[in-house]
């Protein structure tokens, strides 16, 4: 990865996030989310116009008298990201790899958050857990996230999407976003996700590359895994090759979607040539009218 290339990148991003999230992103950042949820207050004496529903029993048995629990809204969310560092995301056909385009992704949330003065942290893995950022609020938070993201040198090559989750499951006590950006090429991951939906809103957004569908190449070529390392002969001219080729990613991604919809996992796939800013506000548009 060109580490100039890519944190110049991301100090533009942070100007043209923040005047994109002036505006419909951050409008529609938190009414899209199952939102803040709320927490205990304190318990007080019951009125008529109180939900019996909230009697603290244990209290009135106590004082003799109904008593009532009061809550208040949490105002604060915590987006957590769980971005996938992996040998497949230094991969592209065209002049941006996964890794960029991921980090573009990140960053657009990373902002969204300070625009909701929201905490933000972070996980980034391979085959382990290459760099954790503790949630914290404020922009000089998310700027050294950002540069990170650019400075880091992963030691893995593999990928293990279900390590990265439980490093979110562990880190989210309360509700919040949890943003998984990976190009999914891991078996793992579909339990643990489903275990974070089941409290938090999560999103699997898949980085695509250009080369997944169209076979990028013609003539005899040896194909290598990035990650295993294994290679697999193949004829890029042959027509059914590169049909078939095509039919099986366009059925793979149609199989992750579904495979992470029925665990309660909003789903969302960005390719290296699509704008991740226009993306991501189409997906919040689509979201908000359900």
């Amino acid at each position: 990865m060109d580490r100039r290339r890519l944190l110049s990148r991301a100090k533009s991003l942070r100007i043209v996030s923040s005047k994109l999230l002036e505006g419909l992103l951050s409008g529609t950042y938190r009414s899209v989310f199952k939102g803040p949820g709320i927490e205990f207050d304190e318990v007080r004496e019951y009125s008529e116009s109180d939900d019996v529903r909230s009697i603290d029993w244990n209290v009135t048995s106590r004082m003799r008298a109904p008593y009532t629990k009061t809550f208040r809204e949490e105002r604060e969310i915590l987006l957590f990201l769980v971005m996938d560092v992996s040998g497949s995301m230094f991969v592209g056909a065209t002049g941006s790899t996964k890794i960029d385009v991921a980090c573009e992704v990140a960053t657009l949330f990373a902002y969204a958050a300070v625009q909701n003065n929201d905490r933000i942290g972070g996980v980034f893995f391979s085959d382990r857990i290459e760099k954790w950022i503790p949630p914290a609020k404020g922009k000089s938070h998310a700027s050294r996230m950002v540069r990170d993201m650019g400075a880091l040198d992963p030691v893995g090559v593999g990928s293990d999407i279900a390590l990265g989750l439980r490093t979110a499951y562990e880190t989210m006590k309360r509700r919040g976003i949890c943003v998984i950006i990976s190009d999914f090429r891991s078996a793992t991951g579909l339990e643990e996700a489903a275990l974070l939906a089941r409290k938090h809103d999560v999103i699997a957004v898949r980085i695509l590359d250009e080369s997944e569908y169209v076979f990028p190449l013609r003539g005899y070529v040896e194909l290598r895994d990035p990650e295993s390392g294994k290679s697999l002969p193949v004829h890029g001219s042959s027509s059914r090759f590169r049909r078939e080729y095509h039919d099986f990613w366009r059925a793979d991604n149609a199989v992750w979607q579904q495979s992470y919809r029925r665990r309660g996992v909003a789903t969302l796939a960005v390719g290296a040539d699509d704008d991740p800013a226009g993306m991501l506000i189409r997906f919040f548009n689509a979201r908000r009218r359900r």
